[in-house]
């Protein structure tokens, strides 16, 4: 397992670096000046305009300032925007907010999406089953931002039970946002478990199960649960990546000063400095995630272990031994 981790380690490495040259190239070489409206209605002065792109290596070429780039992100320095703030400090600021945002959203998609694919696939073709099946069809069907407005002018304005924004970033009042950010996600998680919980439900060590007499609460919960919830890490991983970059939209509608309102902000103002450095750490984010999820895959399924030197099959074992 050792060995696998740090060959996905190494991996990493030219994922990030042709992830952040393309990210780079795509935001520095588009056209556009980044001094427009900095000096108010007048255009800014030659004299300024010259400090200002030397200062930021803008006068260079691309390739150069890529390298430029590459030289600072190696010592953990992901630049200064162009109002003097580091990134670093700017993304440290606004992090925990998101991590709490994206803990509630992750808690909501799990423990609802999966308690509610179980009770719909044990009782399928009844009542709760078309329900969880239209319902989840419904919240697909609706973008994120009609469901965040809905949610704050009813369960905000009208009835009251949480705040209408959440711009102090507490947990009380990133529970709203929490639940519309994971809405959608407790959709699809609900059908995909649901649909890996019947299919395993035809298997052969299930009906083998039924035989020996166990109960159905225990096949479900130890056998048919644990496999079908495989592919449904897959997703979750991916979603925890998602989550812990942002959300530009439901930032957006409930006032959260996040990584999503962070990034936002600075395409709007053509901060490319924050903008590269912030997707750089959201690529991080996401190959850590995705790491996190192959391990998690010797744990549901102790056959996809990655380290053959470790788990051998028993009968390696005996033959390395004599």
């Amino acid at each position: 397992m050792s060995r696998y981790i740090v060959r996905r380690i190494l991996q990493m490495i030219p994922v990030l670096i042709g992830t952040t040259f393309i990210i780079f190239c795509l935001v520095f070489a588009l056209p556009g000046d980044p001094t427009a409206g900095r000096c108010g209605e007048r255009p800014c002065p030659p004299s300024y305009v010259a400090a200002f792109r030397a200062e930021y290596n803008l006068d260079k070429p691309l390739l150069v300032q890529y390298g430029l780039y590459l030289e600072k992100l190696l010592h953990g320095n992901l630049g200064v925007d162009y109002y003097g703030n580091t990134v670093v400090s700017e993304l440290g600021a606004r992090y925990p907010v998101t991590i709490k945002l994206a803990v509630i959203a992750l808690l909501v998609e799990i423990v609802i999406g999966i308690l509610a694919s179980v009770w719909a696939g044990v009782r399928r073709g009844k009542f709760i089953d078309y329900f969880v099946l239209v319902s989840s069809l419904i919240v697909i069907s609706i973008p994120i931002f009609v469901i965040g407005s809905l949610a704050q002018l009813v369960f905000g304005l009208r009835l009251g039970w949480f705040p209408v924004t959440a711009g102090d970033g507490s947990w009380g009042a990133l529970v709203l946002p929490g639940l519309v950010l994971g809405a959608l996600s407790v959709a699809y998680v609900a059908r995909l478990t649901r649909s890996n919980l019947l299919e395993n439900q035809r298997a052969d060590y299930v009906r083998t199960a039924k035989a020996k007499g166990m109960s159905p609460s225990r096949i479900v919960t130890v056998h048919t649960l644990r496999n079908s919830l495989i592919p449904v890490i897959t997703f979750i991983g991916y979603d925890f990546g998602a989550l812990m970059g942002g959300a530009i939209v439901t930032e957006r509608i409930f006032n959260i000063n996040g990584i999503g309102n962070y990034v936002y902000r600075s395409i709007n103002q053509r901060d490319g400095v924050s903008v590269v450095g912030a997707v750089t750490c959201l690529v991080l984010v996401y190959l850590l995630a995705n790491l996190l999820v192959d391990l998690l895959y010797g744990v549901l399924d102790p056959r996809s272990r990655h380290d053959s030197s470790t788990y051998a099959p028993f009968p390696a074992r005996l033959e390395r031994a004599g």
